[in-house]
C-alpha cells in the first residue's frame, strides 16, 4: 500500500523525504526557523526542490545557518559566496541573508527568542486547514501580510507576503496538507 502524500512532492525522494519528516511540522528551534527564512527567500522565483537539492550546501557554506556567524559577515564573503555553485548565486538573496541575520537577532534581543516572535502571529497554536485540493491552497493569507509588512519593518528583505505564507507553511505555523495526505492527520493537533 503506497501513502497518499500532497501532490506537489510526488516521485522525487528527496521532495517525498521532505514532505513527509519535516514540510508542516511545527518548529521552535531558533536556528531551524532562520534557515527556512533564508532558503525561503533564496527559493524566490524558482522551484522549491531547487532549493533543497542545494541545502546542504547552504548549510556547510552559512555556518549551519548561524545568525551570529552571518551577521558579522561583509564583501569578502558575499563574493566567495558569488562563487559557489552549489548555491542560489543571487547577490541580493546573499546580501538580504547577512540582512536577515542582523534583523533575526535583534527579533531574538526583543522577545527572548525568535520562536516567540513568530509564533505570535497564530497564537501559539498550528492554523489546520482541511483543504480538499492543491488548487485551494492560498499563496498568502492576512497573516502572511501582516507577517511580512512586520519583518520588512524590522529590517528583513525576500519577506513578502507570499515567502512568509510559504515559511509559515514550512515551519507549521500552518498545516496546508491536503486531508488526503497521510500527514494532515499527523500533523493536526501537534504545536
Amino acid at each position: 500500500m503506497t501513502l497518499e502524500r500532497c501532490g506537489w512532492c510526488a516521485g522525487d525522494p528527496l521532495y517525498e523525504a521532505y514532505h513527509d519528516l519535516e514540510w508542516g511540522v511545527p518548529q521552535h528551534d531558533d536556528n531551524i526557523l532562520f534557515e527556512f527564512l533564508v532558503l525561503e527567500g533564496a527559493q524566490a522565483g524558482l522551484s522549491w526542490i531547487t532549493v533543497l537539492r542545494k541545502r546542504l550546501r547552504y548549510r556547510e557554506r552559512m555556518h549551519n545557518f548561524d545568525p551570529e556567524s552571518l551577521s558579522l559577515w561583509g564583501e569578502v564573503e558575499i563574493a566567495a559566496l558569488m562563487q559557489e555553485p552549489g548555491i542560489i548565486r543571487n547577490r541580493l538573496k546573499l546580501e538580504s541573508t547577512v540582512k536577515n541575520a542582523r534583523a533575526f537577532l535583534n527579533v531574538q534581543e526583543e522577545y527572548g527568542s525568535f520562536d516567540q516572535y513568530i509564533w505570535r502571529y497564530v497564537d501559539g497554536v498550528p492554523v489546520q486547514n482541511s483543504w480538499q485540493t492543491l488548487q485551494e491552497v492560498p499563496a498568502q493569507t492576512p497573516i502572511a501580510v501582516a507577517m511580512s509588512r512586520d519583518l520588512k519593518k524590522r529590517g528583513f528583505n525576500f519577506v513578502g507576503p507570499t515567502i512568509c505564507y510559504a515559511f509559515m507553511q514550512a515551519v507549521g505555523l500552518v498545516n496546508d496538507h491536503v486531508v488526503t495526505c497521510f500527514r494532515h492527520n499527523q500533523l493536526k493537533g501537534r504545536t
